[in-house]
C-alpha cells in the first residue's frame, strides 16, 4: 500500500463542532461521514455528525461504523415550500440544528436545461446554507464541490486550457457562451456574497472523475459501473478472460488524476478545522486528486481488471477495436446478472432500473480523448496524501463487495 500523508495546517480539535451533511448518500458526502466517524482527524475532532439524504438509508446499507455521534435524517426535500417552512421542518427533525459548526454540501439536481440546473442548484444551495445559518451562531465553514466542469473539461473538442497543464485554481473561468451555462459559477458567487461580513466562511473543492462507494445506485459513480460490469464479465467469460478497454486508442493514453473519495473527505475536514479560518484557506478553490502525478488508462485498466482476476488490453484491430459499453453489456446481459444475485445473495435491484445505467461510464472512457491533468500544489499546502491506484480503486471495490453489491 502507498499512502503519503502530511497535514502542514494545524487543526483545531473540538468536542463541540456538529458536521451537517447535505448529501450523504452521495459519493463524497458518504466518504465525509465514514471518516469523520472513523475518528479522522481525531475521535474528539466533532461531538456529532448529521447525515441527511433524500432516500431512506438504513445502517445495514449506509455500510458506516455504529456511533452515537451520528444521526441520519431521509426524506428532507430542500426545495419544498418556502424557507420558514423548511427551517421549522429542519428545527424538528435534525437535532442540535442550533450547534452546527460545519456544512458540508454534496447535494446536487441535474437537469438537461442549463438555465433550470442553475436556478435549481442556486436556490438548493441558498435554502441550505440559510437554514443553518438562521438556526446557528456557531457555523464555521461551508464546502462546496464543483469539478473539473468549472474548466471545461466537459465542452470536449472546446476545451480551453488545452496548452495551460496541469491545470491551476488560477485558471480564469471558461469564455462565453458556456460560462453562463456553468452553475458552478453561480454557486461560488453565492457563498462570497452570503458569507461577506460574517463568522463563517467557505472553500471550493474540485475533483475530477470520483473513485469510491455509493451505499445506493448512482449513475455517475464509475467504479460501481465498472464493478458490476467486470464481476458480469468474469461470471460469463470466467477468469483469466481478456477484457478490452471500452475507449479509444486515444483515451486509453489521455493523462489525468483520479480524486479518491477518502482523500477529498479527509482534505475538506482537514481545511475546514483549520485553526484560523480566516487565513488563506477561507473562500479559495482547490484542485484534490489522489496524485500530483497524473495517470493514463493504459495504466489503471490492467490494475483494475486485475482487481476481478481479468486481464485488461488496451483497444487495437487486433482485440476487434474497444471493448463494450459496460452498462449496455451488464443491460444486454441482465438474466446473467440475476444469476449472480441468486448464487451470491446479492443486494437486489442494481439493474434494471432508471438508476442503474447511463452513457455516462463510457463517457468518460470514450469521449475524453485529450490530457486534463490538474495540479495539487495548493492542495498540499494545506493537506497532502497520496495514494496508488489500488488503493483508491480496490477501496472502492472492497466496499461494494462488503455491501453485497458485487459477488
Amino acid at each position: 500500500m502507498t499512502i503519503k500523508m502530511s497535514h502542514t495546517i494545524e487543526v483545531a480539535m473540538s468536542s463541540s463542532n456538529h458536521a451537517l451533511v447535505y448529501g450523504a448518500s452521495g459519493i463524497t458526502g458518504w466518504a465525509i461521514v465514514n471518516q469523520i466517524l472513523n475518528n479522522f482527524p481525531s475521535a474528539d475532532a466533532f461531538s456529532k455528525v448529521t447525515a441527511l439524504t433524500n432516500r431512506p438509508l438504513p445502517p445495514e446499507v449506509a455500510q458506516w461504523p455504529h456511533s452515537d455521534k451520528l444521526q441520519v435524517v431521509s426524506g428532507l426535500n430542500l426545495l419544498e415550500g418556502d424557507q420558514n417552512a423548511l427551517e421549522k421542518t429542519m428545527k424538528e427533525r435534525v437535532k442540535d440544528l442550533d450547534n452546527v459548526t460545519h456544512v458540508y454540501f454534496f447535494a446536487y439536481i441535474m437537469d438537461t436545461d442549463p438555465a433550470k440546473e442553475i436556478s435549481t442548484n442556486i436556490d438548493l444551495l441558498k435554502r441550505a446554507v440559510e437554514a443553518v445559518e438562521h438556526s446557528s451562531t456557531k457555523l464555521k465553514f461551508v464546502v462546496l464541490p464543483t469539478g473539473t466542469k468549472a474548466y471545461g473539461v466537459h465542452l470536449i473538442d472546446e476545451f480551453p486550457f488545452k496548452k495551460d497543464l496541469p491545470m491551476k485554481e488560477s485558471l480564469p473561468r471558461i469564455p462565453e457562451p458556456h460560462a453562463s451555462q456553468m452553475f458552478y459559477y453561480n454557486q461560488l458567487d453565492l457563498l462570497k456574497q452570503m458569507s461577506e461580513g460574517k463568522s463563517w466562511s467557505y472553500i471550493d473543492v474540485i475533483p475530477d472523475v470520483i473513485i469510491g462507494f455509493v451505499p445506493n445506485n448512482n449513475i455517475y459513480c464509475l467504479p460501481q459501473a465498472l464493478s458490476l460490469y467486470l464481476s458480469l464479465y468474469r461470471h460469463i467469460h470466467g477468469e483469466g478472460a481478456k477484457v478490452v478497454f471500452p475507449g479509444t486508442m486515444e483515451s486509453w493514453k489521455i493523462l489525468s488524476n483520479d480524486s479518491a473519495q477518502d482523500v477529498i473527505a479527509r482534505f475538506c475536514i482537514t481545511a475546514t478545522l483549520a485553526e484560523d479560518k480566516k487565513s488563506s484557506v477561507a473562500g479559495q478553490s482547490y484542485n484534490v486528486a489522489d496524485s500530483n502525478t497524473p495517470s493514463s488508462w493504459s495504466k489503471k485498466w490492467p490494475k483494475i481488471c486485475s482487481y476481478f482476476n481479468l486481464i485488461g488490453v488496451e483497444p487495437s484491430e487486433a482485440n476487434g477495436g474497444s471493448g463494450p459499453d459496460p452498462s449496455g453489456f451488464v443491460s444486454d446481459n441482465r438474466e446473467k446478472w440475476l444469476e449472480l444475485e441468486k448464487k451470491h445473495g446479492l443486494q437486489t435491484g442494481r439493474v434494471g432500473n432508471e438508476r442503474s445505467f447511463g452513457g455516462f461510464p463510457y463517457f468518460i472512457m470514450t469521449m475524453f480523448n485529450f490530457d486534463r491533468q490538474i495540479d495539487l500544489g495548493k492542495m498540499h499546502s494545506v493537506y497532502k496524501e497520496e495514494i496508488s491506484t489500488e488503493d483508491a480503486w480496490y477501496t472502492a471495490f472492497d466496499r461494494f463487495r462488503k455491501a453485497k453489491i458485487i459477488p
